[in-house]
């Protein structure tokens, strides 16, 4: 979660009073924020020794969700339901002067130039950044106030924004410009980057695009960012009427219109791939530093002409109309307010409400735009709730008892990670991604494209996909231990990951089981016997590959996989126990049995590994392995883990 670090005296000065850290940690739970640290006794001490100290800080987390164990249903959405207004000294508090009732909400507007819509500054987007990255907005600050604080919040902002909803500027990316040292109108266009050349900011030096790429690739702060175009045949660019370059969207803005503690008049630019994401990034970084203009929360709007001709009209700051029920918000908190009392709640959260005057429990209810977390009613009655107080909230008992129970697989695991333990193996947890090669070249499989959950843009080698297989990550941890003593015995249950295009997600997670033995000789003989003590416990019997007759059972059979030594590994068959018992199935099971068809399942494997796997994972001694999923026994073993017995 986003920490937001604030001058505890500026705080103090927009909320009109003092307070102390235990009053201010009630008021940040009150409205659903987390005080992190008060830097107030750090900054003291340094003081008295003599040290450099900046001023007192007050970190506050903003958590996302705010109180989201409120919720009573949950909604998948492609961001996370920050309260970005909150990012910034200038959004809380405002917030929370609204909410101690110390001053309305703000109305944010725009304002025309004298002109109207004529008059605008306008950006011509051209149709080649559609290829890479299509989508722009943007917004001017007129008559802006700069002072060093408010100065490094603006740039702060930024940072974070870019780093939560913005996704690393992957998605979208902020510039800010000195209108006042360009010349309107702009163009927004993607140009091949051998034709793009400008001084970036911090250098006094023009350089190509290509060069830039290059330059960057050492700048920590930068290279991350690199990614996102390097591979396009072309980059975007901003350029003003004279061709001078505002910004190459999403790595560096140019050097001649830079910010500065004496700018008056802001630009706004803002690129993205996402509709959604751009218009809540314009609206939060317009909206929290007009404050600063001469006229405090007004905003001048820009005129945006789309490749097909089509203008565009922002920042909008509509908002946007919906509904709330004094019933629901009641059946969910347990109280009996009014649609008045619901709705003057809502004012304190900045909501504009009134109540329907055609339906008594409805209530109207008006979302400014620095508030895009709020996406149903369910949010709407945790504002109420926050406003109201969760320690003010009745406690009652619920209507219905009810007995916990875990999860089937969940108890299954348990029951393998119970007995193994007691037979003297040690659990491991490695980490769930691992190297491409570590999941198929180094086990000797092959990767078909089909199976693995890849990473996209990984940050480290180590972290290409989600595993597969338990092995990876239990060899590892014997290369790690080598200086321990012989035999090193380990296991692990826990989930691998697959790729399913028959599921909405695209992948199923599946509970494996996995032991690994590591001596001075390969202890095939222990690592089966592991697998018969497994059984023994799921009270799977043990039968012939041959015997067709009996109903349910497990048993190996040689097999010839590339991670094991030849002739000395085994494919672990298990046979389900019949769904329904009756004449007619009998009947059917005879038959199958004489015409010798199985409907036996494969579930893992065992055997030596073999030289080549241990030498890609510097193991010198030679390991014996077990894997099987647990998944084919939830069904069939129902009362290994109910209390029925």
């Amino acid at each position: 979660m986003p920490t937001v670090s604030v001058d505890k005296t500026d705080l103090w000065a927009r909320l009109g009073r003092e307070y102390t850290t235990e009053e201010f940690d009630k008021l940040c739970f009150d409205y659903g924020l987390e005080l992190d640290e008060d830097t107030t006794a750090e900054v003291e001490e340094a003081i008295k020794k003599g040290l450099p100290a900046e001023r007192p800080q007050l970190k506050i987390e903003i958590p996302a969700n705010r109180q989201a164990f409120f919720k009573l249903s949950i909604f998948h959405s492609n961001y996370d339901q920050y309260r970005y207004d909150l990012l910034c000294i200038e959004g809380i508090s405002r917030a929370l002067r609204t909410f101690l009732q110390l001053s309305d909400a703000p109305n944010y507007k725009l304002v025309y130039p004298p002109f109207g819509e004529a008059d605008l500054v306008t950006v011509t987007i051209d149709a080649e950044t559609a290829k890479i990255r299509p989508l722009f907005a943007c917004a001017i600050l007129r008559n802006v106030t700069f002072t060093p604080s408010s100065y490094a919040s603006f740039i702060d902002l930024q940072d974070k924004l870019h780093q939560n909803i913005c996704r690393r500027r992957q998605l979208v990316a902020i510039g800010t410009h000195d209108l006042d040292t360009l010349t309107p109108p702009f163009r927004y266009e993607a140009k091949p980057p051998k034709d793009i050349k400008f001084a970036p900011l911090g250098k006094d030096k023009a350089y190509t695009a290509e060069e830039l790429m290059t330059l960057y690739e050492s700048e920590k702060h930068l290279a991350k960012y690199l990614h996102i175009i390097r591979d396009s045949p072309v980059y975007p660019i901003i350029y003003d009427s004279k061709d001078q370059v505002l910004s190459m969207p999403p790595i560096i803005n140019s050097d001649h219109s830079k910010i500065t503690l004496n700018t008056k008049n802001v630009f706004i630019d803002v690129t993205a791939t996402d509709q959604t994401k751009l218009d809540i990034v314009v609206n939060i970084v317009a909206t929290m530093f007009s404050e600063y203009c001469a006229e405090p929360f007004t905003i001048e709007p820009v005129k945006v002409v789309l490749p097909n001709g089509q203008t565009r009209i922002c920042p909008d700051l509509s908002g946007r109309d919906t509904t709330a029920h004094a019933s629901y918000v009641n059946s969910c908190t347990g109280l009996s307010l009014s649609s008045k009392e619901v709705s003057t709640l809502l004012t304190r959260m900045a909501l504009t409400t009134s109540v329907s005057p055609s339906n008594p429990d409805e209530i109207l209810v008006h979302i400014p735009p620095t508030r895009p977390d709020i996406l149903h009613e369910c949010d709407i009655m945790e504002d109420a709730a926050i406003a109201y107080g969760f320690n003010n909230l009745p406690d009652k008992f619920p209507a219905t008892s009810t007995v916990a129970q875990p999860l089937a697989i969940s108890k299954l695991s348990d029951v393998i990670r119970t007995e193994w333990a007691m037979a003297g193996w040690i659990e491991v947890l490695p980490l769930i991604l691992c190297s491409h090669e570590e999941n198929f070249e180094w086990l000797n499989h092959d990767d078909d494209g089909n199976t693995a959950v890849k990473i996209a843009n990984p940050k480290s080698l180590e972290f290409q996909v989600v595993r597969t297989t338990l092995v990876p990550g239990l060899l590892k941890t014997i290369r790690e231990n080598r200086s321990h003593a012989l035999p090193i015995k380990i296991f692990e249950t826990s989930e691998v990951v697959f790729k399913d295009t028959t599921r909405e997600r695209q992948a199923r997670n599946e509970r494996h089981a996995a032991a690994v033995l590591c001596n001075k000789s390969a202890g095939f003989e222990i690592v089966h016997g592991m697998l018969d003590r497994a059984m023994k416990m799921l009270e799977i019997p043990r039968i012939s590959s041959g015997d067709f007759k009996a109903e349910t059972g497990y048993y190996i059979k040689e097999t010839s996989d590339p991670m094991y030594f030849p002739g000395r590994a085994a494919t672990i068959f298990y046979r389900p126990a019949p769904t329904k018992k009756g004449k007619l199935s009998s009947v059917e099971k005879d038959i199958e049995s004489a015409l010798h068809i199985s409907h036996d399942v494969d579930i893992g494997s065992l055997g030596i590994l073999h030289p080549t796997v241990l030498e890609k994972f510097e193991i010198g001694f030679p390991c014996s392995a077990l894997e099987f999923t647990l998944e084919p026994f939830k069904k069939q073993m129902q009362k290994v883990w109910t209390n029925e017995d």
